[in-house]
């Protein structure tokens, strides 16, 4: 079995994306797309690359973690009724970490982070031009960048040729990302800064064309309530564009009790009104990207 197969195979087990369930579908193909069936059902497809090669340490590691996956398909058999109750239940049973992602992120300046999200070592993992490849042609579009920072991925879609509402909660990040394209010269970029507050877009309706968000999910608390609002903004053939981590042990990232697993980002946005899923976990080392209608 190849590197890929068992590097996937762990993302999926931990994710829960095994599961002795109705809800998901076969298994076949190249990548995860998932799609409403019959208005009730989740069909899943998985894309397996054939040819990624992996560090030896990190295949060792691998191996024995797919060991414990094929373990944990087998309890899975054996517990369908327990784990099914436990999805019904959602958010009301899972453990509230001991600090939010926000308070958790801000133990840092908005100076050290500013450095930390536009670092070369981000640039690594987050692969951004592999990113815009597959947005395709955003030239013209509006977009709303939601949890802009820095502007690492703002400048980026503005630079594409997009017309980019930078919107932060932090009255901090707005005023570095302001004299970030003053300094470096980019003021005929069309970016517009825009403070929002942590439970709402702030988007009118049918405002903008796509809404962005990279390693921003997580943060957000009633998830359900503010992606119903990102729904409203967008127009009748807008998109949701969803970056964030995988819910296992990485070397960069947040905590696990922060991460949100890609079924529970299903849950949640189906709650929200949307009902269009694709989602890409081989683009990128450690993130899954969602594109939702």
């Amino acid at each position: 079995m190849g590197n890929a197969l068992i590097r996937r195979f762990f993302i999926i087990q931990r994710q829960s994306w095994i599961r002795c369930q109705k809800v998901y579908g076969n298994v076949s193909g190249s990548g995860y797309e998932i799609q409403k069936n019959s208005g009730k059902f989740i069909q899943a497809t998985l894309k397996m690359r054939q040819h990624i090669h992996e560090k030896p340490r990190i295949m060792k590691k691998l191996v024995l973690q797919l060991k414990m996956t094929l373990i944990g398909v087998l309890v899975c058999c054996f517990s369908t009724q327990a784990q099914h109750h436990h999805n019904k239940e959602g958010q009301k049973h899972q453990h509230k970490p001991a600090m939010s992602a926000n308070e958790y992120m801000h133990q840092s300046s908005v100076k050290q982070l500013a450095q930390r999200f536009d670092s070369p070592e981000r640039d690594a993992y987050q692969q951004p031009e592999k990113v815009l490849a597959y947005l395709g042609d955003i030239r013209g579009k509006k977009i709303m960048d939601i949890g802009a920072g820095s502007g690492y991925f703002s400048i980026k879609l503005a630079q594409a040729g997009a017309e980019v509402i930078a919107a932060d909660v932090n009255d901090e990040f707005q005023d570095y990302l302001r004299s970030r394209l003053e300094r470096e010269n980019l003021k005929d970029l069309k970016i517009a800064l825009r403070k929002i507050p942590y439970d709402s877009p702030e988007l009118k309706s049918s405002e903008v064309d796509m809404v962005f968000l990279a390693n921003t999910y997580h943060h957000i608390e009633d998830r359900v309530a503010y992606f119903a609002k990102v729904k409203n903004g967008l127009g009748a053939s807008g998109e949701l564009f969803i970056i964030d981590y995988f819910k296992t042990d990485l070397p960069v990232g947040p905590p696990m009790d922060h991460k949100i697993s890609m079924d529970q980002v299903v849950s949640e946005l189906k709650a929200a009104g949307f009902s269009d899923f694709e989602v890409e976990v081989d683009l990128l080392p450690y993130q899954f990207i969602f594109r939702v209608k």
